[in-house]
């Protein structure tokens, strides 16, 4: 996995729990695992925020730039994981998960593979 575009709600128990769950899924390879979340920037656009946010891992996927988290000052000690921040991150990102929780447990991970992969 080379980046994940997480849910990140900005609140402390969604975030942890989504990070909790970063860390069952991919274990050692978490910590190595660039990601971000838009709605930092863009807000929480409920029921569009899942489209956006797989476009916005698309785009990571096609430019190599994955944006940092707007907003991001003070990071909680759970959320243990490689957090892009400050400033946006260049690489080659081949496979990428976009993650998106709805309310009332309606919860879907895209995985993506972009064009180098």
């Amino acid at each position: 996995m080379d980046h994940i575009n997480a849910h990140g709600t900005g609140t402390r128990a969604n975030d942890a729990a989504e990070a909790r769950a970063i860390r069952i899924a991919l274990g050692a390879a978490a910590g190595r695992c660039p990601v971000t979340s838009v709605k930092g920037s863009i807000g929480h656009t409920l029921a569009a925020a899942g489209a956006i946010e797989a476009i916005a891992t698309i785009e990571t996927l096609r430019s190599g730039i994955i944006p940092p988290t707007a907003g991001l000052a003070t990071v909680d000690p759970e959320i243990d994981l490689d957090l892009v921040r400050d400033r946006p991150r260049e690489g080659r990102f081949r496979i990428a998960l976009s993650q998106s929780f709805g309310f009332g447990g309606s919860n879907a991970v895209l995985c993506l593979r972009g064009p180098a992969a």
